[in-house]
């Protein structure tokens, strides 16, 4: 080619050799068994809300004793009882193991959906590498929670939601019954899609199906016990918020403390004002949802497409239902890959800067946890400062997601019929 360097000339040969699906299956297998390893054998017990909590609950309910949702309140919507079940399929003493394999199944069919079975586009091709980056930074947590259970079917209803919204409307439903986060999704689809009457009825349709078989099975009004159950949490160490109180430990104060709640099981915060700002995550949570939603709906009703609106509408969506929580668990960041790897594949290289943010936030989190976290349970300022940062990227995050939805909602003159029709197809390549 004119003008390419010999360089650029020798670096072609191996970036087609990357862009063939061979090769992202291959990234595939590679990261998925590591991360299959360091879950089994690596430090840190990255497993352990599988193995002694999840598991517990199963074997619980297949013995007949208790029901988590049905018979007592749970902390989980009633569908996160399912993969938890299907874990038990070869028995407890298998059950970390058939745990992954049910994660990495999932992942992979969302990768299937990802790259396509047609000519492999730039951008997805782009998006699949980031995912496997994303994953590899973020380490053992991306398989070892139930949030692993619903990205990649939030990334499936994302990819579709453009062509196949009912479609989208259902997995992003399911995905919300299973951990709440995914009604975020839902929502962008309502305020960005032109058939979002559709959306509301599949939506609210399922909604009431899941619940009504919840109450034939008993579960009374346990089947939204999960509600009280996040409302009555304290301040997480790991949440955005609790970087206030681990800095006064860290400058020495006595009446600041990290204490182990037994009945949530979780580390959390003990300290004047503690309650209070724990108390106050859900009206800031609130207030900043509602904000992403006038934003949102100024972007739509001003005629920007939906291919340019849900990407940044998505992500401010989940990082301020990241931001404004008071648990703030590692496995959150799982959440990012959503909306950031629809962000690449419509809108390429306007979103390269949120895919990098987005991968720092994993690598950040990967080094707190499993390998390391007992400094972070002892507030080491070293640790402290990497969950302050943490913090600032979301922040950032959120400031340029916000700040997108504004410019589409800014006057200005229409794009080109072309554009138009590429932005609101995008996501059926």
């Amino acid at each position: 080619m004119a003008g390419e360097t010999g360089h650029e000339a020798s670096a072609r040969p191996y970036r087609r050799r990357l862009g063939t699906r061979a090769a992202l299956w291959t990234g595939f297998v590679l990261v998925h068994v590591a991360l299959i390893w360091l879950n089994l054998e690596g430090p840190g017990y990255p497993l352990g809300d599988v193995t002694a909590v999840y598991r517990v609950w199963a074997e619980n309910a297949a013995h007949g004793w208790v029901r988590m949702g049905i018979d007592v309140p749970w902390v989980y919507p009633i569908l996160a009882f399912a993969p938890m079940t299907a874990a038990l399929a070869l028995g407890p003493t298998l059950y970390a193991q058939t745990w992954l394999a049910l994660v990495t199944a999932l992942n992979a069919i969302a990768f299937g959906v990802l790259i396509g079975r047609a000519r492999l586009s730039r951008p997805r091709r782009l998006a699949a590498w980031w995912w496997l980056g994303f994953l590899a930074l973020l380490g053992p947590i991306a398989f070892g929670r139930i949030d692993a259970i619903t990205v990649p079917v939030a990334i499936m209803g994302l990819l579709w939601a453009a062509g196949r919204p009912r479609v989208a409307a259902v997995l992003l439903t399911i995905a919300t019954w299973v951990k709440v986060w995914p009604a975020a999704l839902v929502a962008a689809l309502v305020i960005a899609s032109r058939r979002r009457i559709e959306v509301v009825t599949v939506a609210a349709s399922l909604s009431l199906g899941i619940l009504g078989v919840s109450l034939i099975a008993g579960a009374g009004t346990n089947a939204i016990g999960f509600i009280a159950e996040q409302a009555g949490r304290g301040l997480q160490i790991e949440a955005p918020l609790a970087v206030a109180w681990l800095w006064q430990i860290v400058a020495g104060s006595g009446s600041v403390r990290i204490v182990y709640d037994r009945d949530i099981l979780t580390f959390q915060i003990e300290g004047p004002g503690a309650d209070v700002a724990a108390a106050v995550t859900t009206p800031i949570m609130a207030i900043g949802v509602l904000v992403v939603m006038l934003v949102g709906i100024r972007a739509t009703r001003r005629g920007a497409p939906f291919g340019r609106v849900m990407p940044p509408l998505v992500l401010s969506f989940v990082v301020v239902l990241m931001l404004a929580n008071k648990v703030g668990s590692p496995q959150f960041v799982t959440w990012l890959a959503a909306p950031v790897i629809l962000g690449l594949v419509l809108r390429p290289a306007r979103f390269a800067v949120p895919a990098f943010i987005a991968a720092v936030i994993a690598l950040f989190t990967h080094i707190i946890y499993p390998y390391w976290y007992g400094w972070l349970l002892i507030a080491d300022p070293a640790f402290v400062f990497l969950l302050t940062a943490k913090a600032a990227l979301l922040v950032l995050l959120l400031a340029w997601g916000i700040r997108a939805l504004w410019w589409l909602g800014a006057p200005r003159r229409a794009p080109r019929a072309v554009d138009a029709v590429r932005d609101t197809m995008g996501s059926t390549e």
